[in-house]
């Protein structure tokens, strides 16, 4: 130990700056959730937005993602937007979309952190639909009709989108133009899904595709699997569902 190190002194410096270190941390961390609290967007606090509706009890939480058109964009009552969500209706802001709205979220609905919903025609969205994080639901694909030009500058497909009350899309889910879900649909994470999904279906897979209904009579087929029976075995085999036209991917 050198000579005449102070080793009282040096420790309570260390003991301070550590104290200094918490307390700065504590800090930012109540300003950010101080920041959070007062940025969502209510019926009551709308920020800048002027949203066509926003119903009783929802939030929208901060920040929010990119967000435009929300003069056609209408959000039922206890609906619960996370954080980074992207709302946006028409393909740039400032287009005029006529009197009527075209994005519709039902009531109940819960959008999970980092999805996007994007409409230029109709996108409706159920009552009491809940979305995992980052899920994609657009009314809008990009075109490739002439070979000689770049498929970004070619003007996209639009076709209306239906999400049925009561469905479940787990994370990463895309929910292509023209789709149409019934109720209690569920999609697995990271499908994508086009064309139209019966009532009471279980989808996955790209494209997704039916692996298990439920019917009055039948009940669910395949069986469902005991809730005590570990998750291992054979991939189900895709429940036949008829062919119907849908739009192009």
């Amino acid at each position: 130990m050198p000579k005449y190190r102070n080793t009282f002194s040096s420790g309570a410096a260390s003991a301070f700056g550590a104290w200094r270190r918490r307390a700065v941390s504590r800090a930012v961390h109540r300003g950010w959730r101080w920041v959070q609290d007062r940025g969502a967007v209510t019926a009551e606090r709308p920020g800048p937005y002027r949203f066509g509706r926003i119903g009783a009890h929802t939030r929208l939480a901060f920040p929010l993602g990119t967000v435009f058109g929300e003069r056609w964009i209408e959000i039922g009552d206890h609906c619960i937007v996370g954080e980074q969500v992207t709302l946006t209706v028409g393909m740039v802001p400032g287009m005029d979309l006529g009197p009527d709205p075209l994005l519709r979220l039902g009531n109940g609905v819960v959008l999970g952190r980092g999805s996007h919903v994007i409409a230029s025609c109709e996108v409706t969205i159920g009552d009491d639909v809940f979305c995992g994080p980052y899920v994609y639901v657009t009314s809008d694909n990009h075109s490739y009709e002439d070979p000689t030009q770049p498929i970004g500058r070619q003007w996209p497909r639009s076709a209306p989108v239906v999400i049925g009350s009561g469905s479940w899309l787990g994370a990463g889910a895309v929910i292509l133009p023209g789709a149409r879900l019934g109720r209690n649909v569920v999609v697995a994470a990271g499908a994508v899904v086009r064309g139209e999904v019966p009532d009471h279906a279980v989808v996955a897979g790209v494209p997704a595709k039916v692996v298990r209904r439920w019917d009055e009579e039948r009940g669910w087929t395949p069986p469902l699997r005991p809730a005590s029976e570990p998750v291992t075995g054979p991939v189900t085999e895709p429940v036949p569902v008829p062919e119907r036209e849908t739009p192009e991917a």
